[in-house]
């Protein structure tokens, strides 16, 4: 199950920053979202979760520990806030300059209009 994990973490990262790399800004938006489901993968890897057991240390001997259940949601609102952002931010520089590049130009030897 480890092995699986890690390729799954391995996998979103790597699509991620692919996808972070491209000249349009909705694979940047969505490369960001799978890198930030890689980083939650990843922490809930390291909290050692385990079945069946409280997230209180109590009357107990074996416990969850609560840490990387709070690191993941807080990162999952963060993540949808910075989307959020983003893609407001995408429209404002598609409604300013007509095209969807990162820097703003568009492509050599087109017209313009890339809205198709």
């Amino acid at each position: 199950m480890e092995i699986l994990l890690a390729i799954m973490i391995a996998v979103l990262t790597s699509c991620g920053i692919y996808l972070i790399l491209r000249l349009r800004t909705f694979p940047v938006v969505v490369g960001l979202t799978l890198l930030s489901y890689a980083v939650n993968l990843f922490l809930f890897a390291m909290g050692r979760l385990t079945l069946n057991a409280p997230a209180v240390i109590g009357a107990t001997d074996q416990y969850t520990d609560p840490l990387p259940q709070a690191l993941v949601l807080t990162a999952i609102v963060i993540g949808f806030a910075m989307t959020a952002f983003l893609m407001a931010l995408a429209l404002r520089a598609w409604g300013e300059f007509g095209n969807d590049h990162v820097d703003g130009t568009a492509i050599p030897g087109s017209d313009g209009d890339d809205r198709r």
